[in-house]
């Protein structure tokens, strides 16, 4: 935290829009100045936040806390030098017992339980990805799969607090469990799924909030069959998609953005992000990173390399306005957790913020008004791009 008032000086956005002056910050954001000397080049965001997070420089989230290290930190430093400031711990499909390991080891790091470790992105809980998913569309998830139950994601959500939650509706007992999961402050998104486009609507109307990483791991739009992507793109207002430029074509992109009202982006990030390429874990399964790109040995894609920094040049490079791309990285999954404290730069909020040349590389990142010192990383973020 610091201790006395800091300056970060440019082109900024703000919620009513561009401020060309100067952000004055402590832990958050005390006041905003214009000033027309101020050079408009270097460009003020606010900080990212990634609700989908499975690793990073060589560890994986499901390795949790032993021999002296925990995985979550040491992946959330690691993001915190691409610019992301918070973000969401995610498991994988997994024996019970190793999906608790993981989330013993996030327990100890998310910031309900513990402080915020110098460097870090702040872990605001868990992303409980698997196993109440289909075997029909497991993508790189191993067939461990089960469904859920009030009272095992009641026993998960008390060793470390479950803020998202992905499920495929149309297994038995999913929809009545909705209303439920709400109760106890989970989102709960469809992802996995081999549902109809009827699921996917009852599921909405049960209370579901989102949709994991859209287009991938679900049925397919067809003008017949419109399946889960043709609910999300008809009837969402919040879904996650990866802008990798691998997992989703620029033009599905574009659509789903004009579709979805507070559409947001996640990395889906592996243990390969950041590292060259070579074998990886995810989860109990081994990754192959090749030319930025992660896949299983059967070829499927199995998450990504993806860092926020890198997704917002994506946005920009597919065409999506700066401003929008930042809100589909800050403001949107910000909103969709309901914190109205982070994802933008006003009095008030956090002092999450990052700043970009005109070339949006990243020059500094500021996390709960610490300033980070940025390390030359051995293998750059363009690593990440196709």
């Amino acid at each position: 935290m610091t201790s006395s008032p800091s300056r970060l000086s440019g082109r900024i956005l703000t919620p009513s829009g561009w401020l060309l002056g100067h952000v004055d910050y402590s832990d958050r954001v005390l006041r905003l100045h214009e000033d027309s000397t101020v050079s408009p080049d270097r460009i003020i965001l606010p900080g990212f936040i990634d609700l989908h997070v499975h690793g990073a420089a060589g560890v994986d989230i499901m390795e949790g806390a032993m021999e002296g290290r925990n995985s979550a930190e040491q992946v959330a430093r690691a993001h915190a030098q691409h610019g992301t400031t918070a973000l969401l711990g995610t498991t994988m499909t997994a024996s019970p017992a190793s999906i608790e390991h993981a989330l013993e080891g996030l327990s100890a790091a998310i910031s309900e339980r513990a402080e915020r470790g110098s460097g870090m992105a702040r872990i605001l809980g868990v992303h409980l990805e698997g196993p109440f998913i289909s075997a029909k569309r497991l993508g790189a998830q191993p067939n461990v799969v089960c469904s859920a139950t009030l009272e095992v994601v009641r026993h998960y959500h008390a060793i470390a607090p479950i803020k998202v939650l992905t499920l495929a509706p149309e297994l038995s007992g999913h929809l009545a469990l909705i209303p439920q999961l709400n109760e106890l402050g989970i989102r709960v998104q469809i992802g996995h799924s081999a549902g109809s486009y009827e699921d996917g609507l009852a599921a909405l109307q049960a209370g579901v909030a989102g949709f994991t990483h859209l287009f991938n791991g679900m049925t397919p739009l067809n003008h017949y069959q419109p399946g889960i992507v043709g609910a999300a793109l008809a009837h969402a207002q919040f879904a996650e998609l990866i802008p990798d430029l691998q997992h989703v074509h620029p033009g599905a992109m574009r659509a789903a953005i004009r579709a979805i009202p507070q559409l947001y982006c996640v990395t889906d990030a592996t243990s390969a992000t950041g590292m060259p390429d070579g074998e990886y874990a995810l989860g109990s399964q081994r990754v192959l990173k090749c030319l930025g790109c992660v896949r299983l040995a059967s070829g499927s894609l199995a998450g990504s390399a993806l860092t926020m920094d890198q997704a917002l040049r994506n946005l920009c490079e597919i065409g999506i306005d700066l401003a929008a791309a930042s809100h589909m990285l800050s403001r949107n999954p910000a909103d969709y957790l309901g914190l109205p404290d982070r994802g933008r730069i006003e009095p008030g909020a956090w002092a999450d913020l990052l700043a970009f040349d005109s070339d949006l590389q990243l020059t500094s990142v500021v996390i709960e008004g610490e300033a980070l010192t940025l390390q030359p990383a051995p293998h750059s973020a363009k690593d990440s791009a196709p």
